[in-house]
């Protein structure tokens, strides 16, 4: 029994805690590097046993086909050379031979013990690193230990470092040997080679957002959700909450009383103005909120592009937008739409002019005259949609319109777009109908090619689940009629009914 090697392994195991099957493994690697200086370029392997401490020493080959593939004739065999040896050997096995084993000495204990102070360092780094991995996107405190041009380097406990990089550091904040700084750990830099780095910010946006959690304990509490962070680190930020208690007021919790909790946070951001808004389902509303502290006169929503258009009063358009934009970015990074600001005078210009040109395109493409075509725009229609999915009942509203003109007037626009999607072209510009996609698919089904159809009696049926002349041959006309009585009466939904069973090959 070696009994050498097991008090090495106990007694180390002891010191350092660390497992003892590390330190096992440590020795056979020393004692394979040992071996080596004997059998020089050979395959070595050793074996201790973890109960007695003997050891046993292994030469091995790799077998390979032939000559032609044996390129290390040290440490590989011809699979004729290996059926020599072991006759049921295949190419890819290992075949091995016991060999002396090196006695453990001094030399042999200096070499393990070096080989263990590697493997040691190397389970304190791991461990670090996974200490560590549970803090990242959380508030960690470090000491100032350098300096540079490029980077503070911070002493974070335990040996190991953190960086900030100047880029990541507030601006026109000065950090001196020895501050305690605190910053967000966005991640670790882990080469293996040396202790693990973490990385460090200031400028990020869970900065602001655990510095609430920690002045405003209705935020840890999660009475209160920070729902969107916009930051110009060091100058401003804009911080959307919504309260999941009715009873608190989410933006006084936010500031505090005489706006003691929002200095705290501003004071450790190096003086950066925070306005706290409430924050709303709908994106308009959202989006004026979170201008302040701009008034809003007007605004313009185009769901399609996520672009809204806002107005302000002359005297305030400069408040709104902000030195160099920052209001109108800041608002627009929180509520993840575009936003252009102008002046309520441009926004009056542009209107008349897109009234204008829709008056034209009503003008142009429904053969009415000019007074009819502004009567429209005045009573909200804006497009050639507008006037297709309209109910007969508003359009037969308007003054100057009987029942009759306003179903001539909404088959006109709803044959304009259908003969615009038979022909591959774009429906009207400036729509914005939620609906449209479902519109286009629908126009393009083979309920399109059915006699006497149109786009509005398309989006009718889409709308009630009949998508196809499949769905549309099984109805009756008692059912259709149920819900498209206002287009058409009992012959046309007949006549529609047969023409979609011949096409679906009823017959």
């Amino acid at each position: 029994m070696n009994k050498e090697i097991l008090f090495v392994v106990e007694s180390i195991s002891n010191e350092k805690n660390v497992d003892k099957e590390i330190i096992f493994q440590a020795i056979e690697r020393a004692l394979v590097t040992v071996t080596k200086r004997k059998y020089i370029d050979a395959e070595i392997r050793v074996v201790i046993d973890r109960v007695s401490g003997d050891y046993e020493t292994f030469r091995y080959w790799t077998v390979v086909a032939n000559e032609q593939e044996q390129e290390f004739p040290s440490k590989q065999l011809t699979l004729e050379q290996a059926k020599q040896m072991n006759p049921e050997v295949e190419v890819g096995d290992t075949i091995e031979i016991p060999v002396e084993s090196i006695k453990y000495g001094r030399i042999l204990a200096q070499l393990a013990k070096q080989i263990i102070t590697g493997e040691i360092r190397k389970a304190e780094h791991s461990r670090q690193v996974e200490h560590f991995r549970k803090y990242v996107d959380t508030l960690v405190t470090g000491t100032v230990k350098r300096v540079t041009r490029e980077y503070i380097l911070l002493d974070m406990g335990d040996g190991i470092e953190g960086v900030l990089r100047m880029e990541d550091v507030l601006p026109r904040e000065n950090w001196r040997v020895q501050d305690k700084v605190r910053a967000i750990l966005t991640g670790i830099k882990n080469d293996g080679a040396r202790d693990p780095l973490l990385l460090l910010s200031r400028t990020c946006n869970s900065m602001l957002r655990e510095l609430f959690k920690i002045e405003v304990p209705e935020i840890a509490e999660d009475l209160i959700v920070i729902k969107s962070v916009a930051r110009d680190p060091g100058l401003r930020s804009k911080v959307a909450v919504k309260s999941n208690d009715g009873r608190i007021d989410p933006i006084g919790a936010c500031i505090g009383i005489r706006g003691a909790r929002i200095q705290a946070i501003s004071n450790e951001l190096n003086g950066e103005h925070v306005d706290v808004v409430i924050w709303d389902d709908n994106p308009a509303q959202l989006v004026v909120n979170a201008m302040v502290p701009a008034q809003i006169a007007s605004i313009v929503v185009d769901e399609a592009s996520k672009q809204m258009t806002l107005a302000v009063k002359e005297e305030h358009l400069a408040q709104a937008i902000g030195r160099n934009g920052q209001n109108v970015k800041l608002a627009s990074e929180l509520t993840g739409w575009r936003l252009e600001v102008i002046s309520t005078d441009e926004f009056a210009a542009r209107a008349d002019k897109e009234q204008g040109a829709t008056v034209a395109e009503f003008v142009d493409k429904l053969n009415v005259d000019q007074e009819l075509a502004q009567l429209l725009v005045q009573e909200g229609f804006r497009t050639l949609e507008d006037l297709a999915y309209a109910p007969i009942k508003d359009l037969s509203s308007i003054e100057g319109l009987d029942k009759d003109a306003a179903k001539l007037l909404k088959d006109r626009a709803s044959n304009i777009l259908l003969q615009q999607a038979l022909s591959g072209g774009d429906s009207a510009e400036g729509s914005s109908k939620p609906s449209d996609a479902a519109n286009s698919s629908n126009e393009a089904s083979d309920l399109a090619s059915l006699p006497n159809m149109n786009s509005a009696i398309l989006q009718l049926l889409n709308d009630h689940d009949i998508n196809n002349c499949e769905d549309l041959a099984e109805q009756a006309v008692d059912d259709i009629l149920e819900f498209a009585s206002d287009l058409l009466d009992r012959d046309a939904a007949a006549q529609l009914i047969m023409a979609a069973r011949s096409k679906a090959n009823w017959f």
